[in-house]
């Protein structure tokens, strides 16, 4: 007799969009003839690939022009290359070390003492958007301290170019079918591939196969991932962008930064309303996720970055 699930699953199915069914790999090149098994060239990879190269272009295109900061420039080229190096870890060992403290240590313990090692598994998935944040942020300030430079203005220039390779990261998202939303009826909700092969990362692509896998009682969901890409991505660098080249922000030191926080919060925060909540974390108080309430310290710093930067200035008087 048909469960009540699949009966409810088959009408919803019949009116949702379909997952486009992208191979979560651009190129597989088999090494076996060497030993070496077979090389992925992966859409996530690529995509942090993209978002850092972009962003680093972007970088320099702001600083090769002074005035826009009022009349110097932060840092020099050299600089930058020196930051975007320590960015990279920043954001590797911040977003790994974020996961493992606000997610693994709260929740799966028992994965932790099963496999110590497993802390550090990057490659299993695992990556915390806010651990990568503090990361970068201990990054700026000590390569800022390390060579004399402004701390607010080198924040700015990151807050306008962080949101790319976040687009990014949520397309990579959408295409490895993970993270995606909860259950809708809505025009939008789309049939994501929840089949699990064991070992397989993602979990619902077989790699032998070179398909993905159903488990036959998929809901249309939200995609979620898709909703990311554009209100912490695409919608903050369009904003700030026109903010930056029409009417000068980035000479109003930390307001930029400042924004970017705010914004993030807050598209975080509402895609939250449709994203599906960790499994293991989906418990919490007041209907909160715990992307909300690590957003909530981007809306304090956020809000303070702009007040600061909005401020009036104390008139020095004449010596």
């Amino acid at each position: 007799m048909t469960d009540l699930v699949s009966l409810m699953a088959v009408p919803m199915a019949a009116q949702a969009l379909h997952f486009p069914e992208i191979s979560p790999a651009l190129v597989s090149i088999d090494f076996g003839f060497v030993g070496l098994g077979t090389f992925h060239l992966r859409w996530y990879a690529l995509a942090y690939i993209a978002g850092i190269m972009l962003a680093w272009q972007y970088a320099t295109a702001l600083i090769s022009r002074p005035a826009m900061f009022g009349g110097k420039a932060p840092a020099t080229k050299d600089d930058l290359d020196d930051i975007m190096f320590w960015i990279i870890l920043g954001i590797i060992l911040g977003g790994r070390l974020g996961y493992v403290l606000f997610y693994m240590v709260p929740y799966q313990q028992d994965v932790i003492a099963a496999n110590p090692m497993s802390v550090l598994k990057i490659w299993d998935g695992g990556m915390s958007f806010h651990g990568g944040l503090i990361g970068v942020t201990l990054a700026i300030i000590v390569i800022a301290r390390r060579r004399k430079l402004s701390l607010l203005p080198l924040g700015d220039i990151a807050g306008v170019v962080a949101p790319i390779g976040i687009m990014f990261g949520r397309l990579a998202n959408f295409i490895n079918a993970e993270l995606y939303g909860r259950k809708t009826d809505a025009a939008v909700g789309m049939i994501f591939p929840e089949g699990v092969v064991p070992g397989s990362t993602p979990p619902a692509y077989d790699w032998v196969a070179k398909q993905w896998v159903y488990n036959g009682h998929e809901f249309a969901r939200h995609p979620s991932q898709l909703y990311e890409a554009a209100l912490e991505g695409l919608l903050p660098l369009l904003l700030l962008s026109i903010l930056i080249w029409k009417f000068g922000a980035l000479k109003k030191h930390g307001l930029v930064a400042g924004l970017f926080l705010l914004m993030y919060g807050t598209g975080r925060s509402i895609v939250e309303n449709f994203r599906l909540p960790d499994s293991f974390a989906n418990d919490l108080p007041f209907g909160l996720t715990m992307g909300m309430i690590l957003s909530t310290p981007m809306w304090i710093g956020g809000a303070w970055l702009v007040w600061n930067a909005l401020k009036p200035k104390p008139l020095h008087s004449p010596d």
